[in-house]
């Protein structure tokens, strides 16, 4: 496809890229990559064209929902990362209240239709993670900076880490009783877990609720100890109890159930219920 010189691997890579383009978060992202496509399907020849038809045909894309990140705040935060320059920017956290924040940032990470900013505050002296599109950039940018540096494997932990906390409202400490190597996997990356002797770990949790978070610790399916918060025992108690009440309602079922069958195989084998 001159004069791009895209081999066929390349023209269908693009091709799935922008029709996919939906799911990028980005406000106006759609029309803009289906006009390319238009554009870019008028120079393929027709064994390519099958190709991205049959493709076309058999797909069949699920619409995102949620905020859209502005492109032009989008452009301007990745030019401050380019250029290592400060960013101003107000700013609108998870409970409504604006702010107007000094950054250093670092990069830009997106996580399923989310895109986070991975930033040092300056106020704050350390890593914080923003919601693009909760951040209106105040241009032009601030003076330059040294930029710290972060591999890709760091800054996508770290977002993940801190996007996945920051809902919590409801945090505790756990001792479980099994090694940290064994819980970590199954816990998300979210969740803190740190060794605390050879067969024992401390996991460090939230949710929203205690309740939520004593059926989320109970599916460890391991013995553990309640550091931090003590309302938490009560939610377990609770929930015990209510365990406890279905097992019972059930366990009478049987029991009244067993005698039943027993007399049916009796009387058959006596032969006096025809």
């Amino acid at each position: 496809m001159p004069p791009l010189l895209l081999d066929d691997d390349e023209v269908i890579a693009v091709s799935v890229g922008l029709r996919t383009a939906t799911g990028a978060g980005v406000a106006g992202i759609e029309e803009a990559s289906l006009r390319a496509l238009v554009k870019l399907e008028q120079l393929m020849p027709s064994r390519l064209r099958h190709r991205i038809d049959a493709l076309r045909a058999a797909t069949v894309s699920v619409v995102g929902t949620g905020p859209t990140v502005d492109p032009e705040a989008l452009s301007a935060i990745a030019g401050a990362i380019r250029g290592t320059e400060r960013l101003r920017f107000d700013y609108v956290d998870h409970d409504g209240n604006q702010t107007v924040r000094t950054v250093e940032p670092e990069r830009l990470v997106v996580w399923g239709r989310r895109w986070y900013l991975l930033a040092w505050d300056v106020a704050r002296d350390d890593w914080r993670t923003f919601r693009v599109d909760r951040i209106t950039p105040k241009l032009p940018t601030g003076p330059r900076f040294t930029p710290r540096t972060l591999s890709d494997e760091e800054a996508s932990a770290y977002v993940q880490r801190s996007a996945g906390t920051a809902t919590w409202r409801y945090r505790a400490r756990i001792r479980v009783h099994a090694a940290a190597d064994q819980v970590r996997p199954l816990l998300p990356l979210a969740v803190s877990v740190s060794t605390d002797g050879p067969d024992r770990c401390i996991v460090e949790v939230g949710s929203d609720t205690p309740h939520q978070l004593a059926l989320y610790i109970g599916l460890l399916d391991t013995d553990f100890d309640i550091i931090e918060p003590p309302e938490l025992a009560a939610a377990f108690v609770r929930l015990a109890e209510r365990y406890q009440r279905a097992a019972k309602g059930r366990s009478a079922q049987v029991d009244v159930g067993h005698p039943q069958r027993g007399i049916g195989r009796q009387s058959e084998g006596g032969g006096q219920l025809g």
